[in-house]
């Protein structure tokens, strides 16, 4: 386990394209560390909306065929080269994580708070949002790289076909993840005062 501090790992979590299968975890440990980073993550009223399902093999691999051979038919033929190398790259990794919301428990939740109703959708996209900056960041703290990608809606069909996913549960994002075989760049940052106020009695 990495000893990088709480704030450390924020920081060094990066989007991370060049992945490689050397991590120390088993996919058993992967798996639960996924599935509790998901469980304590926090929801509007505690609806629990957010799912995951991780693929590994050739379960990983043919994802990223679904989301190629979905692409060919939009991307021009010219530009494809490229779209093929950044796919290889998530294909070297160890796995993907697919995010999902659960439409149904939404619905239900909007019907039992009909006051609150029209928020339960943007809620749902915060939870996922921090289930999965929290998946990515325990990620991170066992030196594992990952990138969030959005593919959806155009794979969602042929994804929910190839692994029985439920109709209502509804795909927001991709993450495929491994061992890092390269770090970025360092990032610019606007300058602080731009992005908080601070006001003291």
């Amino acid at each position: 386990m990495s000893n990088l501090s709480f704030n450390e790992v924020i920081k060094r979590r990066r989007s991370i394209y060049s992945l490689n299968h050397n991590v120390a975890l088993s996919k058993k440990e992967i798996n639960e560390l996924v599935n509790f980073a998901m469980k304590h993550s926090p929801s509007a009223f505690h609806s629990q909306t957010s799912r995951a399902i991780i693929l590994y093999d050739h379960h990983h691999l043919q994802l990223w065929d679904i989301v190629e051979d979905t692409l060919r038919s939009i991307v021009p033929p010219e530009n494809f080269a490229s779209t093929i190398s950044k796919l290889d790259s998530f294909r070297k990794g160890i796995g993907t994580i697919l995010f999902f919301e659960n439409d149904d428990v939404i619905k239900s939740f909007e019907k039992s708070y009909p006051s609150y109703a029209e928020n339960f959708s943007g809620w749902a996209e915060q939870s996922t949002g921090i289930a999965q900056f929290a998946v990515w960041c325990s990620l991170t703290h066992e030196n594992m790289g990952a990138s969030l990608q959005h593919y959806n809606p155009i794979i969602d069909s042929k994804v929910k076909e190839e692994w029985n996913i439920p109709t209502y549960w509804i795909l927001k994002a991709q993450m495929p993840f491994g061992g890092v075989e390269s770090r970025p760049n360092e990032k610019d940052f606007i300058p602080d005062e731009l992005r908080i106020k601070v006001f003291i009695n």
